[in-house]
């Protein structure tokens, strides 16, 4: 058999895991990527797992399915327990692959019965004033090993944050770990393998705390912190198997040892200050002497709610020199970094033992200095005192900051370009999506959104990263997941944190604004129904699916869609009109005052009955793809009743609507509550005068705003989209660049045409939801679109305009890359493609012709002739650019 001719397939992956150690699923579903010559097809394959009591094969499996199949065993996994898992798949020639490397794969600590350590605190914390200065701990156990090691695991977590050193080595690259979840309900703990860290004979394992999400400050207003406890807390469980069979294992306990270290302050909103005189060398290693250490006691933590991840951690992902460095008055030092980003500024001085450096941070200038009103009650200053003598290197541990430039104030002597360093951190998901066309300032507009998503997915998806805010707000990523998904594998954690919106719904279904839920004011607090908001139980569990095909997470997140549907019903009662209580309707609509970013153009009630039907046929949607056929009769019909509600209520009979702007006409169009293909004609011409009316500026909200283009292109007003897109007056998508920014906007004058910042008290410069433009980037400019769940059916849909002549966009897609470049040319489009095995496709012509596209990559020419080329399907990813492969 030639090779080249045989199929081959990928390493497998398990569930979400991009790195499965320590997975909390004890029977892990199974997706795999196959690559095979052109025109074969997988007719049936086998899995083979090998566990500790031997070789597992199943049969041949008759089926097409490659994503997310069935743990293959009779026998889930038991706690701690490896395997190796390998694929291989035949074709309908008969033709079959060799075996895929092998995925190994361990589970964590499945059972509370699991955990024999104990949380353990240092006792003087109880008698610290909650309000008082709370200086963060260091804990230390020493141990003796015995014999070689053979294999070593770390399970851990913290109330607060925690960060481990084994022999004087850290243990993993996590930032803020064990993350921010609903601490009451669910605790995450991590896994690593430690073996190489551990040596037969002495051994010391020490911890960093600090304060974090779990008794920080937290919020606007003030903030307010000990929301969780106001103890800090550590619970390690580490577990050694040595050579010659025997166990150890050494647990948080009461014979631990706590101290102060060199860490004087730290805080997720205020920053932290390290004091390099009280650090204590050979602290976390053995011999060191801890005899003026204090005891410790054990604190309360139920094993029960402790939960293994779901997605990967924060980490560092890059790091950015200074763009420019300018010298202030006195001893300050600006630096820019060309980049609005998250994360620390790493520094490395020289300097006398006492000395002062601060690093405040912010993310824009004013009359050439940081402007760090828009920071609100967030102080965002680092400070670092030095020990003296040689060069000190240094990063804060257990803060981050939202910023593009530093004021670094005592700074002696060295090279800015060299000791300067800003490290860039965030949820260290996997990049999925790309897009770019000929028109540079669009692709500066997607790459902020890139940056934007970044910034704000640090464990939860943040509404800003810089600010006395940094919430989950539930409105601002309903409207973002499409084009999340689509950048980024961010199914992993996304499912984590949809857990936790469940787990805080209320008991008669309200979703609270934001997840994790603190105080935030009567506004807030307690949370009150709000459409838009809330739909984040239906519509981004459905957007999740619609990238990945993932049942599971649908059937997890049924209940808490249903419960929010059910509520709105028994709210509204008989007329399906959600018309009474408390809505933000189009939020930041640009017309609303500051004083009142709700008070948008749009009826609030037209746009929550809008919500209120479009949620209910999606729960419909997932009650159909579980098998659930009585509920989805039952909200079929019930989001029928909503919509003729609407329709009644909303549209004239004239086709005109009863707010008579952009974002109702444009949600009326894409949640289909028009009544037939007239209205839509209607709809979509209003919607087109309207954009023309404002001289293609922004009319819209966060509602609206995901909303307007995608309604145009649907009503062939295509050229008005990209009118829209291209305009550069504020306010518009490409007026934020015309300031030089580097992430999108939270209001679209974050920056006024004066380059003086918004007077408003709420101004961020660094918040995706209004970046949810890039979905139709890759859908209508580039033409990349999922026709089915999981990208098992594909269609590219390149719509030309605005002077655009190329454009590509690429996506990891559960069967593979799947790609599109089209070129204009004198005579048509050029059209390079890209469909995975496993995969089918077509291509949806402007005319409304249709090619269909088999797997491999394809060069296919639209005249406008109407005629049609297509070359023959090669294995080649030549057609693809390499930045985009």
């Amino acid at each position: 058999m030639n090779h080249e001719l045989k199929p081959a397939v990928a390493t497998p992956t398990a569930e979400h895991h991009r790195e499965p150690l320590g997975i909390g699923e004890p029977a892990p579903r199974v997706s795999w990527k196959t690559t095979a010559p052109a025109g074969w097809t997988q007719q049936a394959y086998q899995i083979e797992v090998t566990r500790k009591d031997g070789t597992h094969r199943t049969d041949w499996v008759t089926s097409k399915d490659s994503v997310l199949v069935d743990w293959p065993c009779d026998r889930p996994l038991a706690s701690r327990e490896r395997a190796a898992i390998r694929v291989r798949v035949r074709g309908s020639d008969g033709t079959a692959s060799d075996w895929s490397p092998a995925l190994h794969l361990e589970t964590g600590l499945l059972e509370p019965a699991d955990w024999t350590a104990y949380a353990i605190s240092p006792q003087w914390q109880s008698l610290e004033s909650p309000d008082g200065d709370r200086r963060p701990p260091l804990l230390r156990k020493d141990f003796h090993a015995g014999a070689e090691v053979e294999q070593a695991r770390l399970y851990v977590t913290a109330h607060g944050l925690y960060e481990i050193e084994i022999n004087g080595r850290r243990v993993g690259d996590h930032t803020l770990a064990p993350g921010w979840t609903s601490y009451d309900h669910r605790l995450r703990y991590q896994t690593h393998d430690v073996t190489e860290h551990l040596r037969a004979g002495d051994n010391t394992i020490g911890a960093w705390m600090a304060d974090g999400w779990y008794r920080g400050r937290l919020g606007f207003h003030g903030g307010h912190s000990n929301l969780y406890g106001d103890r800090l807390a550590l619970l390690a469980q580490l577990e050694i198997v040595h050579r010659d069979g025997t166990r150890t294992t050494i647990g948080t306990d009461t014979s631990w040892r706590a101290a102060h270290g060199p860490i004087v302050s730290s805080g997720l909103l205020d920053g932290e200050t390290h004091d390099a005189r009280d650090e204590r060398p050979g602290w976390s290693s053995p011999g060191f002497d801890d005899g003026d250490w204090s005891p410790v006691d054990i604190v309360t933590r139920d094993p029960a709610r402790l939960v293994a991840p779901t997605g990967p951690p924060v980490r560092c992902t890059e790091e950015i020199t200074p763009a420019r460095v300018t010298a202030l008055d006195g001893d300050r030092l600006l630096v820019d970094f060309g980049q609005n980003l998250v994360g620390r500024v790493r520094i490395t001085v020289t300097g006398p033992a006492g000395h002062t450096v601060v690093v405040r941070h912010a993310e824009v200038l004013q009359d050439g200095e940081l402007c760090v009103r828009p920071l609100r009650d967030a102080t965002s200053t680092d400070r670092y005192i030095l020990r003296g003598g040689d060069r000190e290197t240094w990063e804060p541990r257990f803060t981050l900051h939202g910023f593009r430039y530093a004021e670094i104030t005592g700074w002696r002597g060295g090279d800015p370009q060299r000791d300067i360093v800003a490290r860039v951190h965030h949820t260290d998901m996997a990049r999925t999506g790309w897009f770019e066309c000929s028109d540079e300032q669009v692709n500066r507009l997607h790459e902020n959104v890139v940056w934007s998503l970044r910034g704000n997915f640090v464990d939860v998806p943040t509404d800003c990263p810089q600010r006395d805010e940094r919430l989950g707000w539930t409105g601002d990523i309903q409207v973002f997941a499409p084009t999340a998904a689509f950048l980024y594998d961010c199914h992993g954690m996304l499912a984590s944190w949809l857990r936790d919106v469940a787990v805080e719904q209320h008991d008669d279904g309200t979703v609270p604004w934001y997840v994790p839920t603190i105080p935030g004011g009567p506004q807030w607090t307690p949370a009150r129904p709000g459409a838009g908001w809330g739909d984040v139980v239906t519509l981004t569990p459905w957007a999740l699916y619609q990238d990945s095909g993932d049942t599971g997470l649908l059937a997890a997140q049924y209940d808490s869609a249903r419960r929010w549907v059910d509520l709105i019903t028994e709210l509204v009662g008989p007329s399906g009109l959600w018309n009474r209580g408390y809505q933000l309707g189009d939020w930041l609509d640009p017309s609303a005052p500051p004083d009142d970013p709700g008070a948008g153009r749009t009826d609030r009630h037209l746009i929550a009955t809008a919500y209120y039907a479009w949620s209910t046929a999606h729960l419909a949607r997932m009650a159909e793809v579980l098998g659930r056929d009585d509920d989805r009769q039952h909200y079929e019909q019930l989001a029928q009743r909503i919509r003729q509600a609407f329709i009644d209520a909303h549209v004239l009979a004239s086709g005109l609507m009863t707010s008579d702007t952009q974002t109702a006409y444009a949600i009326a169009l894409q949640f289909d509550l028009l009544p037939g293909q007239a209205a839509r004609d209607v709809a979509g011409r209003r919607l087109a005068e309207l954009v023309a009316a404002g001289d293609h500026t922004i009319q819209t909200g966060f509602i609206g705003t995901p909303l307007v283009t995608p309604a145009l292109s649907s009503t062939h007003h295509t050229d008005t989209a990209y009118n829209l897109l291209l305009q550069q007056e504020c306010p518009s998508w490409l007026y934020a660049l015309k300031h030089d920014a580097t992430t999108i906007w939270e209001r679209w004058d974050s920056m006024l045409p004066d380059g003086t910042v918004n007077p408003g008290e709420m101004t961020s410069f660094n918040h995706y939801a209004l970046g949810a433009i890039a979905q139709w980037l890759h859908t209508t400019v580039a033409g990349l679109t999922a026709a089915s769940p999981g990208y098992r059916d594909i269609v590219f849909r390149p719509r030309p305009g605005g002077g655009i002549t190329s454009a590509a966009a690429a996506h990891e897609s559960p069967y593979g890359r799947v790609a599109i470049r089209w070129e204009l040319h004198a005579s048509g489009i050029k059209v390079h493609t890209t469909v995975p095995t496993g995969a089918k496709a077509q291509i949806d012509w402007p005319d409304g012709g249709v090619t269909t596209l088999a797997p491999g990559t394809t060069t296919t020419t639209w005249r406008s002739q109407r005629t049609t080329d297509r070359s023959t399907s090669t294995s080649t990813s030549a057609a693809i650019p390499a930045d985009l492969t």
